[in-house]
């Protein structure tokens, strides 16, 4: 009995799961057999190569890759145990609960305050006072409301780079999601702004699960709890981040990771 009772806890702790999961772009087969548990409140990262499938699964858990010509999924995508691709989902209300950060931040041409204020004004919250205690609270979250506060109605568009991708992070975390994805979300800033990323990167996962793309092993290193190594549409090895980058059990990965890879 006592057993069953630690299954069923440690299956709360997953807030994604895929299984079995293979995508296709017509003929060509962008994952295979994807199986991956991914824990509540913990950062992981996705690295591999340029082309290996980190975006695409990361597109697929909130459905961006449906807007792609010929996209085709097997197997399951769980987020929370409910499945994605079940045909009840509602589209929208899963990328309200999977919030999705880019490569180049992305602000909308309007005022830093209607950046942050249009998600939940798109979800029914229309009343200035509730508005603006979620703007605050947003952007307290991405660390920026100290440097923008008296700015608020100023275009977002002339925040720098690093405001910017906080914004971005801020307009998320407006909707309270529960899961948000990071696709490479620094490698467009400098070193400062890039810091500054990952400190938030590691304050967040306090509330929310973060699955992060990035290119950089030490980025890696510095702000994941697992990390998955993709390599041709395959996971390779998935594991502990300490545990993978100081004893990783596949050649394969350990040559990437070494910087010897190819």
């Amino acid at each position: 009995m006592q057993t069953v009772t630690v299954e069923k806890q440690l299956e709360k702790r997953n807030a994604v799961e895929t299984k079995d999961l293979n995508v296709y772009y017509g003929s060509f087969h962008a994952l295979k057999n994807v199986r991956l548990s991914i824990k509540e409140k913990a950062v992981t990262a996705l690295i591999g190569p340029s082309g290996c499938g980190k975006s695409t699964f990361l597109r697929t858990i909130n459905r961006m890759n449906d807007m792609i010509p010929n996209f085709r999924v097997e197997g399951k995508v769980l987020v929370k145990n409910k499945d994605v691709y079940a045909p009840d989902t509602d589209v929208v209300e899963l990328r309200k609960n999977v919030g999705m950060v880019f490569q180049r931040p992305n602000p909308f041409p309007m005022s830093i305050y209607d950046n942050v204020a249009y998600g939940p004004r798109i979800h029914g919250i229309k009343k200035k006072q509730d508005l603006d205690i979620i703007v605050e609270r947003s952007l307290k979250y991405a660390a920026l409301w100290d440097e923008v506060k008296d700015r608020l109605h100023k275009s977002a568009l002339g925040l720098s780079g690093g405001q910017q991708q906080r914004l971005v992070i801020a307009r998320v975390l407006a909707v309270e999601p529960e899961v948000i994805l990071m696709d490479e979300p620094a490698s467009a800033l400098d070193p400062i702004s890039t810091a500054k990323i990952e400190q938030l990167i590691l304050e967040l996962k306090e509330k929310y699960t973060i699955i992060i793309v990035t290119h950089n092993m030490q980025q890696a290193a510095r702000v994941s709890d697992d990390t998955a190594f993709f390599l041709n549409g395959e996971v390779v090895e998935f594991a502990g981040t300490k545990d993978m980058f100081t004893r990783p059990k596949n050649p394969q990965t350990e040559s990437y990771i070494s910087g010897r890879f190819g």
